[in-house]
């Protein structure tokens, strides 16, 4: 039987991946089939909370080989690969469920629980993860496969529940997410950074934990949620050992979710047109230089086969703007991420360089060839001339200018990516060029 949760947590804090947590420990007396799912869905949605994570659990009864995942109030949590047919009654769940979902989410959120013996139909994820879907839709699919739905508020949980259930990982990673004391709620976090740096660097699979070039976290949010920690990685076993590894505050919980994080299922290649609130990945040539704007942005156009297209570096990503400092009119470029509505902008996600145009800096006007002094001003786009010898020149004297980019992959820091983004790391991918403190 499937079980889905999403949007029970607000800026102000909860999480629904804690929620997760409680329906797994009030349903001991079921089995869990396979790693509990945190699901991303469309991280262009205005309305979302942080992360816009849906949670999917599959309960009933194992057979074979059981895997260790994390440990629940002081019970350690396994989960089955197989199941025998067995399916728990849906309205049986929905009356041990339902209070939990009452207990643990937030006044101006809208929980959306969804219980179904059928998954919905896959294209329900791929529209999840890369537009805002519509209610109605998600209604009929929930008929259609004969789930049971609960909701508060508006209900738009549901929605998220029903794309979350219907995922069907062709790629995909693990997180290992760690939980507070309830106690220790909203106060600060306690940890040691550098047994995080020392995870990061010993194991392999691992990613998103740490930056190096700030020497800084990236895993430990600074929201009043319950999570301590999240650490993420390609394989399961690696993360266990990193949380023998890292050093913190008291731990409550810890469970290994199966997750598209870090994936790039949200970006759209080869669209028909470009809609607002959705990713793309676009290829054009640079027609502007960068323009720095209040507040540390920079932003630059490319010519697309849509049209012109503003590209946006924000302040939060950091070194990665000098990426935009260093391109030149006319350079090929693949940009990656979300086009936002107002300001009619792409927020870029990561920066492919294709091609670097050649780009000449002038040096003096021509020298005269009969005379050998310096040629002066013809007029306006007339050129230069020589006044004693009368020769002329269209060029002025002139040297490549040395580019300090080069043609690969650019991504922004740890700390600054999206959940969905895939690192350079898991593309077999690493940034040629590092621009640290390059401003001017």
């Amino acid at each position: 039987m499937y079980v889905a949760v999403d949007d029970t947590d607000s800026n102000k804090g909860n999480c629904t991946t804690f929620l997760a947590t409680e329906i797994i420990r009030e349903l001991d007396d079921l089995d869990l089939i396979g790693n509990p799912r945190l699901v991303r869905l469309d991280p262009a949605t205005p309305w979302k909370t942080r992360g816009n994570g849906s949670l999917v659990m599959r309960f009933g009864k194992g057979v074979g080989k059981k895997r260790f995942i994390g440990n629940i109030g002081n019970r350690d949590i396994y989960c089955f690969d197989c199941c025998t047919d067995f399916e728990p009654n849906e309205n049986d769940l929905l009356k041990r469920i339902i209070p939990l979902i009452e207990r643990f989410h937030e006044d101006d959120a809208n929980p959306g629980l969804v219980i179904s013996r059928k998954k919905p139909s896959q294209e329900f994820y791929w529209n999840g993860v890369r537009k805002i879907m519509d209610r109605k839709d998600i209604e009929n699919e929930i008929k259609r496969i004969g789930a049971v739905k609960f909701e508060i508020g508006n209900g738009r949980g549901v929605i998220g529940s029903t794309c979350g259930m219907a995922w069907r990982p062709h790629d995909h990673t693990y997180e290992l997410l760690t939980y507070r004391p309830m106690s220790r709620w909203g106060t600060e976090r306690k940890f040691d950074p550098l047994t995080i740096r020392d995870a990061e660097h010993n194991i392999e699979t691992s990613f998103n934990s740490w930056e190096d070039r700030d020497q800084k976290v990236a895993m430990v949010p600074a929201t009043p949620c319950p999570v301590m920690y999240g650490f993420r990685g390609d394989v399961q076993e690696d993360l266990i050992r990193g949380f023998e590894m890292i050093r913190t505050e008291p731990i409550d919980r810890w469970v290994i979710y199966l997750t598209n994080q870090g994936t790039d299922d949200h970006i759209i290649y080869h669209p028909k047109e470009l809609v607002p609130e959705r990713s793309y990945y676009l290829e054009g040539k640079v027609i502007s230089p960068a323009e720095h704007i209040k507040g540390g942005h920079v932003f630059v156009d490319i010519m697309t086969k849509y049209g012109k297209v503003t590209c946006g570096a924000y302040e939060p990503s950091k070194d990665f703007r000098y990426v935009f400092d260093n391109l030149r009119v006319g350079d090929r470029i693949g940009v990656m991420g979300e086009l936002r509505e107002d300001p009619r902008t792409l927020n870029v996600e990561k920066i492919h360089v294709l091609e670097l145009a050649e780009v000449f800096d002038k040096v003096s006007n021509p020298i005269c060839p009969v005379c050998g002094r310096t040629m002066g001003s013809a007029g306006k786009d007339q050129g230069f001339r020589c006044k004693k010898c009368h020769t002329r020149s269209k060029e002025p004297m002139s040297v490549k200018e040395f580019r300090w980019i080069v043609p690969g992959w650019y991504e922004p820091p740890t700390y600054s990516r999206r959940h969905l983004s895939k690192p350079l790391k898991r593309m077999g991918e690493s940034q040629p060029v590092d621009f640290v403190n390059c401003r001017s």
